[in-house]
């Protein structure tokens, strides 16, 4: 199983992509919502671990750009919002 991980912090994303790789997910790692995006519209993932606040482009904004091409991969929102 192929994870794109997108998360703005680099510790805390390596340290998920380390996690998901020692569990035998296949896990790439983006670091803004714009190359999160890109690569999540290249269709090779099984699911996406998205932040919600990212620089370039938000994560609802990624989702719902890649809702309006149809791209269906199932995606996990994190955020460290007390809101909605």
């Amino acid at each position: 199983m192929r994870i794109l991980v997108v998360e703005d912090e680099k510790r805390l994303a390596r340290t998920i992509g380390d996690l998901l790789e020692a569990n035998n997910y296949t896990a790439d790692l983006c670091y803004d919502g714009e190359s999160g995006l890109d690569n999540a519209l290249s269709g090779i993932y099984d699911a996406m671990l998205l932040d919600v606040m990212l620089p370039k482009k938000d994560g609802f904004e990624v989702v719902r750009q890649l809702r309006e091409v149809n791209q269906s991969v199932p995606v996990l929102m994190l955020t460290a919002r007390d809101d909605v």
